[in-house]
């Protein structure tokens, strides 16, 4: 996939044809609708699930050889599809949320609730956890560990704004927030709930709020912050 700059995600966003995806269960004599080509049908001759953009089905939902049916919306107006995951070699949880343009790396692990937004990057063997969000155009390197609830704040807007860059073998504990434009070094650690305002070291602890250096790492936090392969693997 080509890696699109902020200027060319805001284009995208904002010149996509907008749509409210839903999923339709239509009870009553279908064979008699005239379905447009623009959606997905699976039907029968008394029961169809058609699978498209709302605006496209609504007169459909009109027609009188219809007794029943049931709408399932999960967005509105939206400029961005979710990313299609089936072909990527990684872990991806039920829940996770993840939008189109994301890069994800070989055997990766995406954890149930994560959320990712365009644009952003995660490296070969880099595990997501529970509820993280990875805002626009945030890049991790590979073998780190992003923490339950983490925050990396998003800068798709304004387009000159820097992204965060998350560097190899980090670990950012859980709840931390790194603010927009910040640099982690390789094998830095990130306290849980630290406020991350300037960039960190490479092989530096930090933590608080804001978070300050405590010390470089050592091997008592080496052990205690171990990236476990096992969880990567396929």
């Amino acid at each position: 996939m080509t890696k699109m700059d902020a200027q060319e995600i805001i284009n995208y966003i904002g010149n996509s044809q907008k749509e409210t995806p839903v999923k339709v269960y239509l009870q009553g004599d279908t064979s008699k609708i005239s379905f447009p080509s623009e959606i997905k049908i699976f039907k029968s001759n008394d029961l169809a699930i058609i699978i498209g953009d709302y605006k496209i089905i609504d007169p459909i939902l009109k027609q009188n050889n219809l007794t029943d049916y049931y709408v399932e919306t999960i967005g509105q107006n939206t400029g961005v599809p979710m990313l299609d995951i089936k072909n990527i070699n990684a872990r991806i949880e039920p829940g996770a949320i993840i939008r189109d343009k994301v890069e994800i790396g070989d055997n990766a692990v995406i954890m149930m609730g994560a959320v990712i937004n365009i644009g952003a990057e995660i490296g070969a063997k880099t595990m997501i956890d529970m509820g993280a969000v990875l805002g626009g155009r945030a890049i991790v390197g590979e073998n780190s560990h992003i923490g339950a609830n983490a925050v990396l704040a998003g800068v798709v807007e304004p387009a000159s704004a820097q992204p965060v860059r998350i560097g190899n073998n980090v670990v950012v504990g859980a709840n931390a927030v790194v603010l927009e434009g910040v640099q982690v070094g390789n094998d830095a650690v990130i306290g849980a709930g630290a406020v991350v305002t300037k960039d960190v070291a490479a092989g530096t602890v930090v933590a608080g709020i804001p978070a300050k250096i405590l010390k470089v790492k050592d091997q008592k936090t080496t052990d205690k912050t171990r990236i476990e392969s096992t969880l990567r693997k396929l």
